[in-house]
């Protein structure tokens, strides 16, 4: 068989036969089904230098695509946890702010009870010594506050005044060794003398005799003798009771009624030139506006709870 081209011919002409047969091809292929079967078999044997060849750049995209998605999620990673961390500061401020507004409705309608006129404080410090049970409120003599004032929280009495300064006051509490305050059992009246241990978990009560009704549960209140606490003020309750101790008197504890080591808005009282008449009155006024109040705030709650319940 002849070759296809001479040795002498140029190549000028073979570009031009290979050019006439690459038209003539074309042509076949557009008009012409004849050359379908060849192109599916010649691809089919390229398909792998095809794959080869376009290997680099997948593998190369694949890694940048890799790489910028992990830069990406961690990215959005750290977001996500700076968000995080941002909503929960805000429900903890949310929480405090709530606690503050339940404690502060709390000492609105104790203020309200009480008969004598009060100022409310605010707690700024506590004595760091373990030994002495002292507290800072922010209230001095610019507000008239005085030496020897009683002092209480929403749940009960807490101590009383013991150094003035012009913005801040020092208070003594209850259960401080030095402090005693006059008590009675408002079950049947029986009194005496609450003493502080230096334990912020209970008082105990001196001299009371063996055969003496007190038990477990009375609460205990200020007798107002002595003219420094007025008279029925919530200051403890019986927790123990030990009789045959093989002490001359019966051992008796009580817990404060006040929260001691929690209460931050506290009430300093004034004395009361009222009469025990209008006492009265301005005392069940203002439980009665105390309990209107806790009727509507039950009232604005039920739907949100029969919402919740729904849901």
């Amino acid at each position: 068989m002849k070759p296809l081209f001479a040795k002498k011919t140029s190549l000028g002409v073979r570009l031009l036969v290979f050019a006439v047969l690459s038209v003539a091809l074309m042509v076949v292929d557009a008009r012409l089904d004849a050359l379908k079967v060849v192109r599916s078999q010649m691809g089919m044997v390229l398909a792998p230098f095809y794959w080869l060849a376009d290997l680099p750049v997948r593998v190369w995209e694949g890694a940048t695509q890799q790489m910028t998605s992990s830069s990406n999620l961690l990215a959005e990673n750290q977001k996500l946890k700076a968000e995080l961390l941002l909503m929960q500061r805000r429900l903890q401020k949310l929480a405090t702010l709530t606690e503050q507004n339940v404690r502060l409705r709390e000492l609105l309608n104790s203020s309200a009870l009480v008969d004598d006129r009060v100022i409310a404080g605010e707690l700024i410090g506590v004595d760091p010594n373990p030994f002495t049970h002292r507290i800072l409120v922010d209230r001095g003599a610019k507000d008239g506050v005085f030496i020897g004032q009683p002092v209480l929280d929403a749940s009960g009495l807490m101590g009383q005044v013991v150094e003035v300064m012009p913005y801040a006051s020092r208070v003594l509490l209850i259960t401080d060794v030095t402090h005693s305050i006059p008590v009675q059992v408002n079950r049947n009246g029986l009194r005496a003398i609450a003493a502080g241990t230096g334990n912020a978990d209970y008082l105990e009560l001196r001299h009371v005799a063996e055969t003496a009704d007190i038990k477990v549960g009375d609460l205990l209140v200020s007798s107002g003798l002595g003219q420094r606490f007025p008279a029925g003020y919530p200051v403890a309750q019986v927790t123990e009771v030990i009789h045959g101790s093989g002490q001359p008197f019966a051992i008796v504890r009580a817990a404060p009624t006040a929260m001691l080591n929690r209460s931050r808005y506290l009430l300093l009282v004034f004395s009361d030139s009222r009469s025990p008449e209008e006492r009265a009155n301005a005392a069940a006024e203002a439980q009665l506006n105390a309990d209107r109040q806790d009727e509507e705030s039950a009232v604005e709650q039920a739907p949100t709870r029969e919402q919740e319940a729904a849901q």
